[in-house]
């Protein structure tokens, strides 16, 4: 802990040694900077802290024994923890028994669970949090910087955004000021109050290193470098004009303790899930059906694209939204309501924050050319595990053997019991992989859609692609297999 502690001290000491530095450089080296933008001193947070502070608060959580594990967290709970907070894997440890002197506690007795902070959004005791820090906990005890202490009662939370709302009984709060995520600038000073390790009110500053950070989770981050560590959790990411801008969430490390990178949910979204778990306690979420993937640069200059955007459609959804508007796998879709999709972990966000029953414009790429559709938002549910069909095997339609030597690969095709069985209608299915369709990652099984952006119904039109495709060029293949589609890249022999 101490050496933590020390180590945060050096790095917070490299600020301004440099500024000192700079300030020494002669006034010819000054004057050769022209128009570099001026260093200004360094922040001082003191007022910051003396109007926000109040606000911050420290959420203790409590869990009743309920026999077979007394002491506290699960091992699995544990290891969820971790990877949350550090994105580490916890080892499996054999759990240690009860403090020395100390009792385990019994059935139906309340052990303490964690610690988090969270700060108040409204003056009549509405306070927001993370998700993960009120989960499974049977009593959420907030502590005020005064040290009044308050229960709180669990209106909502959110796990896929890891946002939470809890109300206590109080009016006439210091709460806090939201500010705009949009003009949060990188290199900006921010600063965090919270609960580290349960030292309340603890005070750490840094800059924003990044905007729209994708960590795989629901909702892009903000990440700075501000010092988070267990017990942040929920509490506010500060700008210099006071106004919370996100709430410290997640960190990343190697080590198991704070390494420069931490991550906040920006708080403008935040804001639109608390909303909601204020008005409903739920988040009610859109949803279009489809099953999509990143775009690469070689798919999208080879089916022209252009440039690697939008999300590809791997798989479409029986009866979705998707599948009604003519939504196809293998379709890119490029655009979502006139914005543009970058990245494919757009859409889910965008679709998401769309009400369900709106209908709304969805542009695809589809065989070198785009197209709207239009499209009814349902209602995102909670996840189903989805059984997997076994690839389609047998012989009941004629089979029609063709090879393409150039390629490497022999299809055949395919009878009509294996397409009602892949849901597919046109297509024709790979015998065998060698050479070039091997390097490619084609297998046997695959069924092959398209090639060069042309669709493929049959073993004739298969070769007739192929023999029209630049030899010189990679040849692009749309491929479905087992229920998902996705493009490969075939490089043939010369």
């Amino acid at each position: 802990m101490l050496i933590q502690i020390k180590k945060a001290g050096v790095s917070a000491l490299a600020v301004p040694l440099f500024a000192v530095g700079a300030a020494l450089l002669p006034p010819a080296a000054l004057a050769q900077s022209g128009n570099a933008p001026s260093v200004r001193g360094l922040p001082d947070f003191t007022d910051l802290v003396d109007h926000v502070g109040p606000a911050v608060v420290n959420i203790r959580t409590m869990e009743r024994v309920r026999g077979g594990n007394p002491g506290g967290a699960s091992d699995e709970e544990m290891q969820e923890f971790f990877r949350r907070f550090f994105g580490i894997p916890m080892p499996n440890v054999p759990r240690q028994g009860p403090r020395q002197n100390r009792p385990a506690p019994q059935p139906d007795q309340e052990v303490p669970r964690g610690v988090g902070s969270g700060f108040i959004i409204s003056p009549d005791g509405f306070v927001m949090t993370n998700a993960h820090v009120v989960d499974g906990a049977d009593e959420v005890l907030v502590t005020l910087p005064d040290k009044r202490e308050f229960k709180a009662k669990i209106v909502g939370a959110d796990k896929r955004t890891d946002v939470a709302v809890v109300k206590i009984d109080a009016t006439g709060l210091p709460s806090v000021k939201v500010g705009d995520v949009n003009k949060l600038r990188v290199g900006e000073w921010v600063m965090a109050i919270g609960s580290p390790f349960g030292l309340e009110n603890s005070v750490t500053a840094g800059i924003v290193s990044a905007k729209q950070r994708d960590t795989g989770d629901y909702l892009p981050f903000i990440q700075t470098d501000v010092a988070v560590n267990p017990g942040n959790s929920g509490g506010p990411l500060i700008n210099m004009r006071g106004e919370v801008v996100g709430i410290n969430s997640q960190i990343y490390s190697r080590s198991g303790g704070f390494m420069g990178i931490s991550f906040a949910i920006p708080i403008d979204e935040a804001m639109r899930v608390s909303e909601q778990l204020r008005a409903s306690g739920r988040v009610t979420r859109g949803r279009v059906g489809v099953q999509i993937d990143q775009v690469t640069k070689e798919v999208a200059e080879s089916i022209g694209l252009g440039k690697p955007q939008g999300a590809l459609v791997r798989n479409v959804e029986s009866g979705s939204p998707a599948e009604k508007a003519g939504v196809e796998a293998g379709d890119i879709i490029t655009r979502f309501e006139g914005k543009t999709i970058d990245k494919a972990s757009d859409l889910p966000r965008m679709v998401g924050n769309t009400k369900p029953g709106t209908k709304s414009t969805i542009t695809v790429f589809r065989r070198g050319q785009s197209r709207d559709l239009s499209i009814t938002i349902a209602e995102l549910e909670a996840e189903q595990a989805s059984a997997r069909r076994p690839s389609p095997r047998g012989s009941e339609a004629p089979k029609a053997q063709g090879a393409v030597q150039a390629l490497g690969v022999t299809v055949t095709d395919l009878s009509d019991a294996q397409k009602r069985e892949l849901k597919v209608k046109r297509g024709v299915r790979v015998e065998s992989a060698a050479d070039a369709a091997a390097r490619a990652g084609l297998r046997e099984g695959d069924v092959i859609l398209s090639v060069a952006n042309v669709e493929i119904h049959n073993v004739r039109e298969f070769e007739a692609a192929v023999a029209k495709a630049d030899r010189g060029k990679p040849v692009n293949m749309l491929i479905q297999r087992g229920e998902l589609v996705q493009f490969v890249l075939v490089r043939p022999a010369r």
